[in-house]
């Protein structure tokens, strides 16, 4: 990789959850917030969660790119926290 992208970790940022029926998004619904704070801390708590619901959440932020966009999907946000983890 040529060129280093940085991640600022402290930006602001929102857990959000998808409702949910038998462990299934309800895409008629619309996310809330569960806490809000910065990514950092929000990539924290979604990695505290069971792995088996983890597919619920997702992260908002201001996007950051090319690494950060606006909504972190939780296989984005699984990635980030080892980049996070070995920087």
């Amino acid at each position: 990789m040529t060129g280093e992208s940085s991640i600022n970790f402290d930006a602001p940022a929102e857990l959000r959850k998808w409702p949910s029926l038998n462990n299934q998004r309800r895409p008629d619904r619309e996310t809330y917030m569960v806490t809000a704070g910065p990514l950092d801390q929000c990539m924290r708590e979604f990695m505290a969660r069971p792995e088996a619901v983890r597919h619920l959440y997702e992260i908002h932020t201001t996007p950051q790119p090319p690494l950060i966009v606006g909504v972190l999907s939780p296989e984005h946000i699984v990635e980030l926290s080892r980049l996070r983890n070995f920087l």
